[in-house]
């Protein structure tokens, strides 16, 4: 339960930082505002960091630095959502964004791909993805 109630605020918060990035993008620009939102979630991570992490950074020797990865991919990923919500409509855009998640995400556990357990992909979730594809045709038709 746990899982599906992160997963609900993560959804939410997601939609709520395209549109909130993408309005603040239209006054101070695209990698003003990439930078200000990192720099702010540096220090929010700092803080919580300080307080409850109970993680070992010296464990970094021994990950694949391929992971480290993740402060780029955000970068992107704050840029990409800020261009597509302008081009398209938060709904249309994120609609878009989660087709692709889901798409992305379902070969990642197809292939069993950066140490994640293989979990089969199977004719149904094809479906799955494919109707949320017209789902968005649908939605975006005018």
């Amino acid at each position: 339960m746990l899982g599906i109630i992160m997963s609900m605020v993560a959804g939410v918060s997601m939609s709520l930082q395209g549109v909130f990035n993408t309005r603040l993008g239209e006054k101070i620009g695209i990698w003003e505002t990439n930078l200000l939102v990192q720099f702010i979630g540096a220090i929010l991570t700092f803080i919580v960091f300080f307080f409850f992490g109970k993680g070992n950074m010296k464990n970094l020797k021994d990950t694949n630095k391929l992971y480290l990865m993740g402060g780029v991919l955000g970068v992107i990923i704050i840029y990409t959502v800020m261009t597509g919500i302008r081009s398209l409509g938060a709904t249309c855009s994120i609609g878009i964004i989660l087709v692709a998640q889901l798409t992305a995400a379902a070969l990642i556990d197809a292939f069993g791909l950066f140490d994640t357990t293989r979990i089969s992909f199977g004719f149904t979730k094809i479906v799955g993805i494919v109707i949320m594809v017209v789902g968005i045709i649908i939605f975006k038709w005018k």
